[in-house]
């Protein structure tokens, strides 16, 4: 039998294993994000985590830092990445325009277009840091990142921000009456003029869980975790009315925007948010159950493109904590146990939802009219938005199921061509 006539055969099997590689489905970027933290001695494979967040229709992936292997990990995989620069590189890219430039070039440039990145992140919760050096540093490494990117062109294709813990905010119920704390309002207010400069999004940490956690007896749980239904709560101040609590965090992030003065609209966006699934006996609410709620709540109320009550025609984008359990993370039982998935790929519970993954939310980040990027429009409402609903109800423990379908379909392809290896020879 000659080898030429086979080769259409083997190619054609090859190609329908390619098909069939669960990573291959459309990665379109929506709403919705993921966090991948790393604090953990028995997490799978790189090559596996692209696979995991595919199969739950997640198209963005937040790192916390900026490890090459990482970060090449999801070259060629259209899911969008949120690159880190941590804490520590702060003082050198602050003080040195050309540290930067150095730093967006080795750790950015060096993988593009292969990997697709759409924010650079500068530190990790800095203005409330332990660390009191590092709060100054912030914005002056901002800009010369900023101006990094956009000596290389690369300014309206990634957006450079930072993220911010909750705590930022002196005041935070109600909504209308959020403030920012006076002892960081110097330092946030021209940060806030860096996001309306460059079009970037202001990014929060914010949790429902926190706020059940810390007084159980005054915070209805539904309203925590976002149950369709749940009794909601009225800002007098404000006249709106809200139906969870992570729509009431995000509103209070906007209101202490708009109380600094900022003339010009920021948008706020969630860059972590979850539900632990386990914690200590004092941890109340840590259970699998209310993290399937949560996490299955937000993945729904996300992909429906719509906004928070005072912004409703800016869609709000949110990142999921996390996409691993952390065994090495310090701190109570609940930090090491928020993740969608345990360390050996399996669900950590049945979330019962997943993403809609081919179309939701458009483009990337971008800078300043960047694709899918700019200004989300302020505190008005007048603009528009054609948000695209998920149709995926399945649930996450298909995860298990395509990955072991497809060693199957290998098994089977590679078996075929030795078979066939075999009849030349």
């Amino acid at each position: 039998m000659s080898v030429h006539y086979l080769l259409p055969f083997v190619l054609a099997l090859l190609l329908e294993l390619v098909l069939r590689a669960p990573w291959c489905s459309a990665t379109s970027a929506s709403l919705v994000g993921v966090n991948y933290g790393r604090v953990a001695n028995n997490l799978p494979s790189l090559e596996m985590v692209p696979r995991l967040v595919s199969s739950i229709g997640i198209g963005r992936v937040r790192l916390y830092d900026a490890d090459p292997a990482t970060i090449r990990a999801f070259a060629s995989t259209g899911i969008e990445l949120v690159v880190e620069i941590p804490d520590s590189s702060l003082p050198k890219v602050a003080a040195d325009a050309g540290e930067a430039l150095t730093w967006v070039q080795s750790n950015i440039q060096a993988y593009l277009p292969a990997v697709k990145i759409g924010f650079l992140t500068v530190g990790n919760e800095v203005l409330t840091s332990n660390n009191t050096a590092l709060p100054p540093l912030l914005l002056p490494a901002m800009d010369n990142l900023h101006s990094a990117l956009a000596s290389l062109g690369l300014d309206r294709q990634i957006a450079v921000t930072t993220t911010h813990s909750l705590a930022i905010l002196g005041d935070s119920y109600p909504p209308s009456t959020a403030a920012f704390r006076p002892d960081l309002l110097p330092l946030v207010s021209p940060i806030l003029a860096f996001h309306a400069r460059t079009g970037s999004p202001f990014f929060v940490n914010a949790y429902p869980y926190f706020a059940y956690k810390k007084d159980p007896s005054r915070v209805a749980l539904d309203y925590a975790l976002l149950q369709p239904g749940a009794a909601a709560v009225a800002d007098q101040g404000s006249g709106l009315r809200y139906s969870n609590l992570l729509h009431a965090q995000v509103d209070a992030v906007y209101h202490a925007i708009a109380a600094a003065g900022t003339t010009k609209g920021v948008e706020v966006r969630v860059s972590e948010t979850g539900w632990p699934s386990a914690g200590d006996a004092d941890e109340a609410g840590a259970t699998a159950e209310n993290a399937a709620k949560y996490n299955g709540n937000l993945m729904k109320l996300v992909a429906e493109g719509k906004g928070t009550p005072l912004v409703p025609k800016v869609p709000l984008w949110a990142y999921v904590f996390a996409l691993f359990n952390e065994n090495l993370k310090p701190g109570p039982a609940s930090e090491r146990n928020y993740g969608l998935f345990k360390p050996d790929g399996t669900p950590a519970y049945q979330l019962g939802f997943t993403l809609d993954n081919s179309t939701i939310g458009g483009g990337g980040g971008g800078g300043r009219g960047g694709v899918g990027g700019g200004v989300g429009g302020g505190y008005d409402s007048s603009g528009d938005f054609s948000g695209a609903s998920s149709s995926g109800y399945y649930g996450i423990s298909a995860v298990a199921t395509d990955e072991w379908l497809w060693r199957r379909s290998v098994d089977a392809v590679m078996a075929s061509i030795l078979f066939l290896l075999l009849k030349l020879f």
